[in-house]
């Protein structure tokens, strides 16, 4: 019995971290990249993949927060970031493919020009991406 309610409660929880989990083709469109320019207004360092918001001007001239999906802390420290990469109030340049659902102001990330001026690979899932030229600034 404790070995059947053991199964169970493996199968239960590995269930809830594959729901938890999206793959990119079903949130982001590859074919629909844009460059955004802005200041960190929040950071998630956390698994299955980090996220960081970002106030960026539209043409016009409102701030619009997005939310930039990056890769998982792993592939990030691989890529040279760290933690402390981004802070609340660094200025970015991100090219990202935009989420299918265009009433979310969101995106998964190609690349990032670092506050520094490293343009570095933001760890996306999606296929493609972008050349690391886009790392010049560009508005949205």
């Amino acid at each position: 019995m404790d070995k059947l309610l053991s199964a169970l409660v493996a199968v239960a929880l590995s269930t809830a971290v594959v729901a938890g989990h999206h793959s990119f083709a079903a949130e982001y469109n590859a074919n629909d990249q844009v460059t955004l320019v802005g200041t960190i207004t929040k950071v998630e360092w956390t698994n299955p993949h980090t996220w960081f918001f970002v106030d960026v001007k539209d043409p016009q001239g409102q701030v619009v927060n997005w939310a930039i999906e990056g890769g998982a802390p792993t592939v990030l420290y691989r890529e040279g970031w760290k933690p402390t990469s981004l802070k609340v109030g660094d200025q970015v340049t991100v090219t990202i493919a935009l989420a299918k659902d265009k009433s979310k102001k969101q995106g998964n990330a190609y690349l990032v020009k670092l506050p520094d001026g490293r343009c570095v690979f933001a760890g996306s899932s999606g296929p493609g991406g972008a050349a690391t030229d886009n790392c010049t600034p560009g508005r949205r």
